[in-house]
């Protein structure tokens, strides 16, 4: 029974997916004027709700820091600042390769560096590096912050850390507002590249179609279709694919849920590694005893065929 569930789904996806790009590219013919494509987009940038209101952009290329806004459904470009990065550049592999990390990062806090060496300068915001796909990509590493400057030292050259985004201090002290520890992200590229928009929402809504039907396999404890959205190269805190069905099969078992609700939705594209997307939300586990409250990020895999896969997956 199972596997004529996951077959079913398997084609209702399809469907869903080919009479969303349909939709999408008549309405992107609408919006395309004779000189091409009316606006452009952040290629990263395919959902962001209401709770993040900054996200930035790191051109290591241009040594540029952008930050964006959300305005009702566009993303608006605010400012731009000048950044050091790391001695040897980007491309983050191991401990002390003085590089920079690329990807999608997560402000965690803000440290007081009154006690600190004074070329952290006014203010230093550590990132989350390394998370879910560092770990399973095997870098290794850790302290790769957002801070200030030396205040005798006030333009660092560009490449000038042991791999952390360094600001000038008034930068950063203008930035500090709004900075959120686990809210706000930090996309650190090699360079801003730009997308129309009605890609990036055809991208976003075959997202949410297998974001739906992963909710709904949890909901129904369809342990069969819950696993047929895992990629067979799925690795999670040392488990690959086969322990994590072993350990999912016990936890649905377990526990009889009556609703699964996903809301919030983050979804980013990663800048280094084509068609992967991080995707963040709250998530609400509901079951006779109660409701349990917590926060998922979910590493996904698009696929030339549309079909999207979890690689990796953690909460935070």
């Amino acid at each position: 029974m199972h596997s004529q569930r996951t077959i079913s789904a398997g084609h209702c996806t399809r469907t869903l997916i080919a009479l969303i790009c349909l939709s999408v590219a008549t309405a992107a013919a609408d919006s395309i004027g004779p000189t091409g494509p009316v606006e452009r987009m952040p290629a990263y940038l395919l959902e962001v709700p209401e709770s993040v209101t900054d996200v930035l952009v790191a051109d290591t290329n241009a040594s540029t820091l952008y930050r964006f806004t959300v305005s009702g459904n566009r993303i608006v470009a605010q400012d731009e600042r000048y950044m050091s990065i790391g001695q040897n550049g980007v491309g983050k592999q191991r401990a002390w390769d003085r590089k920079t990390p690329l990807g999608v990062y997560f402000i965690t806090k803000r440290l007081d560096t009154s006690k600190l060496d004074a070329k952290y300068g006014v203010a230093a915001f550590p990132l989350d590096y390394p998370n879910a796909w560092d770990q399973y990509r095997e870098r290794t590493g850790n302290g790769i912050w957002l801070h200030g400057v030396d205040r005798n030292l006030p333009r660092r050259p560009a490449l000038d850390t042991d791999g952390c985004l360094a600001l000038p201090n008034d930068e950063l002290l203008s930035l500090a507002g709004r900075l959120r520890p686990m809210e706000t992200p930090v996309i650190v590229a090699r360079e801003l590249h730009w997308l129309d928009p009605a890609e990036i929402e055809r991208n976003r809504l075959e997202f949410r179609v297998v974001l739906d039907l992963w909710r709904q396999s949890m909901q129904q404890r369809d342990l069969a279709a819950y696993l047929s959205l895992y990629d067979d190269g799925f690795k999670h805190r040392g488990m690959d694919k086969a322990a994590w069905s072993v350990y999912r099969l016990g936890a649905f078992t377990a526990r009889s849920l009556t609703a699964v609700e996903v809301g919030n939705v983050l979804l980013l594209a990663d800048p280094e590694e084509p068609d992967l997307y991080l995707s963040r939300f709250t998530q609400v586990l509901t079951d006779a005893s109660g409701s349990v409250t917590t926060t998922k990020r979910l590493y996904w895999k698009r696929y030339s065929d549309a079909h999207w896969r979890i690689v990796s997956e953690d909460n935070g």
